[in-house]
């Protein structure tokens, strides 16, 4: 029986000094029926040309080249041309476990599970290291329990980034699910939770699976301190209505109503 293809969705801004030995760890996965998509967005640095080189030597790499949009807009533009089953995203400042792949989609097939999520390691400097994650079950989560589990850290980086999750493109683009090119943060947990909203069943791997890299300049690098103030409350009470819709949709608002309002007050921190 064939393996469902995965595609690997890596969007690049002058990510030179560290994108070689994210792309090896992406090339060096045990799951080998892959595309991997290198999205060049305007890069100013030797970024393009090491993704064409790695494009000239891997027939599963496709190359895309783009002025300068985002990263909204550089993950848009790779949605868009995935023909995988399965979408992945990983940061070109960052790495993956070489078995990452592999067990996320095993997981997804042996659970059918719409949605996998795994914990990741949070690394600083050459040695500092740690574990992060919240879902500790080996149970298959229907929507209403994984949005009671979601209630617990509303604004975690573990629930909310991209890069520790399994999707299914179909549901994507049955829904036109896209990162939103208008907000300037937290665009990656927007697109989660319109893609909760899709979802009947939720797993999860308690293994980290991917290392993230602390203190990063690339495309994804977002701060809530170099964030204009009107911007981050504009943007916090969008994410509320949104938030607040999806709870009401599923009947669990008046339930969870001070978490989502505390959501409101709350910094995603990259330290869960």
């Amino acid at each position: 029986m064939e393996k469902p293809l995965v595609s690997i969705v890596i969007p690049v801004y002058n990510a030179a000094p560290h994108l070689a030995a994210c792309i090896e760890s992406v090339r060096k996965q045990t799951y080998e029926n892959i595309e991997i998509l290198l999205v060049n967005d305007g890069s100013k640095d030797v970024s393009l040309p090491i993704c064409r080189m790695y494009g000239d030597i891997d027939p599963r790499i496709r190359v895309m080249d783009q002025e300068n949009s985002g990263v909204s807009a550089t993950r848009n533009a790779a949605i868009d041309r995935a023909r995988g089953e399965y979408l992945q995203f990983v940061d070109a400042d960052d790495r993956v476990a070489m078995e990452a792949t592999q067990l996320l989609v095993e997981r997804a097939q042996r659970t059918q599970a719409d949605m996998v999520i795994c914990h990741y390691y949070r690394v600083v400097g050459k040695k500092r290291k740690s574990v992060h994650g919240f879902l500790e079950t080996d149970k298959v989560l229907t929507q209403r329990e994984f949005a009671t589990q979601l209630m617990e850290e509303p604004s975690s980086f573990y629930y909310g980034v991209m890069w520790n999750k399994l999707y299914r493109t179909a549901i994507i683009h049955d829904h036109h699910i896209r990162c939103s090119e208008e907000l300037g943060w937290s665009e990656d947990f927007l697109f989660n939770l319109e893609y909760i909203r899709y979802c009947q069943t939720f797993a999860s791997i308690q293994l980290p699976l991917y290392y993230y890299y602390k203190n990063k300049k690339g495309i994804t690098s977002t701060s809530f301190g170099l964030t204009k103030i009107p911007q981050t409350i504009e943007t916090k009470l969008n994410l509320f209505e949104f938030y607040k819709d999806l709870y009401t949709d599923m009947g669990l608002y008046e339930q969870y109503k001070l978490q989502i309002h505390k959501y409101l007050i709350d910094i995603a921190s990259d330290k869960d």
